[in-house]
C-alpha cells in the first residue's frame, strides 16, 4: 500500500485488509472534496475530543479549510495540541443479508491553525463556498464581505499524512 507521510511519523501500522487500500492518492483526494464533513480527532492532556466539521479541501495548498466560532472547546484544544487525525467517508449503504457495509474513506493526519490574513481567509471562505454550494457565485457575493470576513474564524489543517480504504463489494470471508 502506498502512504503519503513524513519520515518521523513512529508507529504506521500496514492496513491488515490489504485488498480494501486505495492505492491512488487522487482517488484518496477525491474522496475529500466529495464529502460534505469531516471528522477529526484531537486531544490535550490525554483528553479526546472529536468535532464533524463542513469543510473544502484546497488541492493546490494540500489543506482542509473549516469555519468556527472564535472561541469554544475546539478552539481551545487546537491552540493547544494543533495535531489532528480526520477522516472523510462516503457511505456506500448497507449491503442487507450479507451483513456489510460499503464505504470509501480518506484518513489523514495534520496540523491546525486559524488563518489571521484577510485574503487568505476569503481564499478559504470561496474554497469552502465551492466545495458546498450549487451556485458559489452568488453565495460568495452575498457572503464573502469586509465585515464578515473580520468575523469569522477559519482553521486550515496542513496535511501532513493521507490514507484512504474502500469496500466496493461484498468478500465474504470466514
Amino acid at each position: 500500500m502506498t502512504c503519503y507521510y513524513p519520515k518521523y511519523l513512529i508507529y504506521m501500522r500496514g492496513m491488515r485488509r490489504k485488498e480494501k487500500a486505495i492505492e491512488s492518492k487522487d482517488e484518496i483526494i477525491a474522496i475529500l472534496k466529495r464529502a460534505k464533513y469531516i471528522t477529526i480527532a484531537m486531544s490535550v492532556d490525554d483528553e479526546p475530543y472529536l468535532v464533524t466539521l463542513s469543510h473544502g479541501y484546497d488541492e493546490e495548498a494540500n489543506c482542509i479549510y473549516f469555519h468556527c466560532a472564535q472561541d469554544g472547546k475546539k478552539v481551545d484544544i487546537l491552540r493547544k495540541n494543533n495535531l489532528v487525525w480526520g477522516q472523510a467517508i462516503e457511505d456506500r449503504g448497507y449491503v442487507d443479508g450479507a451483513c456489510d457495509h460499503l464505504f470509501a474513506t480518506a484518513q489523514f493526519r495534520g496540523r491546525a491553525t486559524f488563518l489571521q490574513d484577510e485574503e487568505e481567509k476569503k481564499h478559504a471562505l470561496s474554497v469552502m463556498i465551492h466545495a458546498l454550494e450549487s451556485d458559489p457565485k452568488a453565495v460568495i457575493e452575498k457572503q464573502i464581505t469586509t465585515s464578515s470576513v473580520k468575523r469569522v474564524n477559519i482553521g486550515r489543517i496542513d496535511i501532513e499524512y493521507m490514507t484512504g480504504k474502500k469496500s466496493d463489494e461484498v468478500i465474504l470471508s470466514l
